[in-house]
């Protein structure tokens, strides 16, 4: 039996048995692993770090090394049942274009963001003037992959721009809790938030 982060594990929850899934931003391959071994899915993934690749490829991963900003345009249409995106979309330099792709090549897209608007990110920048640190975001300013400083409602809004449907969502904190709140509430409690998506 794999362990996996709880973040991953509440992904790892929403897709099929036996689903085509493409893992963009894979990392070192925890959550492709699993659902490969677990769930027996036909899994793939991109990576854009060699480490990450190497890593991937030695548990034994089909995984490319590329980016979501431009090789997503690689795909065909409708080539996955599921394309996941972890806590990379504010990391991208065109999020609107990755979104969109995402629900091109897949049926389903399960995207998790880190949310700049709770009440620690905050109250950290009101009161200390500068760019917070916490447990979900846990980088200075300067060393962070995020550009893009997105709160819950930012998505929501882009995903209604782009005429998606959110068929679920899943605000939670940093250790996976799951929070039964409103987009509103979870704008100012959660840490983070998964997004299942369709066209």
């Amino acid at each position: 039996m794999h362990n996996l982060r709880p973040d991953l594990k509440l992904i790892a929850d929403m897709v099929e048995p036996g689903s085509r899934v493409l893992d963009v931003g894979c990392d070192d391959g925890a959550l492709l692993d699993y659902l490969v071994r677990e769930k027996k899915v036909d899994g793939r993934g991109i990576e854009i770090s060699q480490q990450g690749v190497n890593d991937c490829v030695a548990k034994g991963l089909f995984v490319i090394q590329g980016d979501a900003d431009n090789d997503l345009a690689e795909y065909p249409d409708g080539s996955f049942d599921y394309v996941i995106l972890s806590k990379t979309l504010q990391a991208v330099h065109r999020p609107q274009l990755v979104l969109s792709e995402l629900l091109r090549i897949g049926k389903h897209a399960v995207v998790t963001i880190p949310n700049f608007g709770q009440w620690k990110v905050r109250m950290s920048l009101a009161l200390r003037g500068r760019m917070p640190v916490t447990k979900a975001l846990d980088k200075t300013w300067y060393n962070t992959d995020n550009i893009h400083f997105c709160t819950i409602l930012d998505l929501f809004d882009l995903i209604e721009e782009q005429g998606f449907r959110v068929r679920e969502f899943v605000p939670h904190t940093e250790a996976g809790k799951r929070l039964n709140l409103s987009p509103r509430q979870a704008n100012w409690s959660a840490d983070q938030a998964l997004f299942l998506l369709e066209r």
